[in-house]
């Protein structure tokens, strides 16, 4: 028998298990597949079909959702050395490892669960972001997407995916829909997938908020988010039993000037909580410089002032609650506050 004859593409039952029955041409060298060989299993009415560049799927029929996203990936992914194929980690044996690729746009909030994202099945297009100096092209459906740093994935069923704030600009780079837009920033934000700073943040860095269409997006998404942390902010004070505040008011000196507004406002232990629900633009450091000097302020009167983040009121409410607590509890030990004059916002 002469050894050095490719093995035959058959015996790849066990590999197409583990790589989803989507492989590299690289990968398949290395399994013994000889490149006549593939072409000849390629071959019109065959039993495998290239999908991409190097990218071949080892059964005939359409690719599936989840082929065509790893066939993406078997094209964009920096592969660990010449004929050697990616390496699955030890407590995911049947998924490979990408380097150097993060699908991003619609497909990437298709994969977080956006039901205002059109399902994979309906995308002709597939983003993927690489970084700046890697040499691919874009090629069948598969659009490549450079960028300075990759954004650290998260991992959904074994691929790696942008987290929601880029994986929202990107899509919104390509929708002139302000409908569309709108939707997928609200659903965000309503969903629980990140905050509307986040989001933002990220359009501001893909300078996407000189479109009229982006900005009133976002200016419903910053609406739609203090709407959310407020009411967050009205179940912390109901739900960990603290006194009732009076809400929503804005505090001037008798005769003086006004202070500034407050979300929550205990008027006997002078404690007042405000939400940072500051958007990251431009003028972020003007906003925040705006947020300090009322702070120093009423705290200079003898109010304590409680900052708390919508981030915070949605991850650790337990721990905000215990702040205001605190501070509530400490209001004997400190000299009396200065009179104020509350009035409703």
């Amino acid at each position: 028998m002469n050894h050095n004859t490719p093995l035959s593409p058959r015996p790849l039952r066990h590999v197409t298990e583990v790589h989803r029955r989507v492989m590299s041409a690289t990968q398949l060298r290395s399994h013994g597949i000889a490149t006549a060989e593939l072409n000849e299993q390629c071959r019109p009415g065959g039993p495998w079909q290239q999908l991409l560049p190097h990218v071949v799927l080892l059964h005939a029929g359409p690719p599936t959702d989840e082929e065509r996203l790893h066939a993406a990936l078997l094209y964009t992914a920096r592969e660990s050395a010449p004929g050697v194929p990616s390496q699955p980690r030890p407590d995911e044996p049947h998924r490979p490892v990408y380097a150097e690729a993060v699908i991003t746009g619609m497909a990437a909030l298709a994969l977080h669960g956006f039901s205002s994202a059109p399902p994979l099945a309906s995308l002709e297009r597939i983003d993927v972001l690489v970084p700046r100096l890697r040499r691919l092209r874009t090629t069948g459906y598969v659009r490549i997407l450079r960028t300075p740093s990759l954004p650290n994935p998260r991992q959904i069923s074994g691929l790696p995916v942008a987290p929601v704030p880029r994986a929202l600009a990107d899509a919104v780079a390509d929708l002139a829909d302000a409908g569309a837009v709108r939707r997928l920033l609200t659903e965000a934000v309503r969903a629980g997938h990140c905050e509307p700073a986040a989001v933002v943040r990220e359009l501001n860095q893909a300078k996407l908020l000189s479109r009229p269409h982006v900005v009133d997006a976002v200016d419903s998404l910053l609406a739609e988010g203090r709407a959310i942390a407020e009411d967050r902010l009205y179940r912390m004070v109901r739900e960990y039993g603290l006194p009732d505040p009076v809400w929503n008011v804005d505090l001037r000196l008798p005769g003086g000037p006004h202070l500034g507004g407050l979300d929550a406002y205990w008027p006997d232990q002078a404690v007042a909580v405000e939400l940072d629900t500051r958007a990251p633009r431009q003028d972020e450091d003007a906003l925040w410089s705006e947020y300090a000097r009322k702070r120093e302020h009423l705290e200079r009167l003898g109010i304590t002032v409680v900052h708390i983040t919508p981030r915070k009121l949605r991850e650790s409410m337990e721990q905000q609650a215990a702040i205001v607590r605190t501070a509530l509890m400490a209001s004997g030990d400190r000299e009396p506050a200065a009179h104020v004059v509350v009035l409703p916002r």
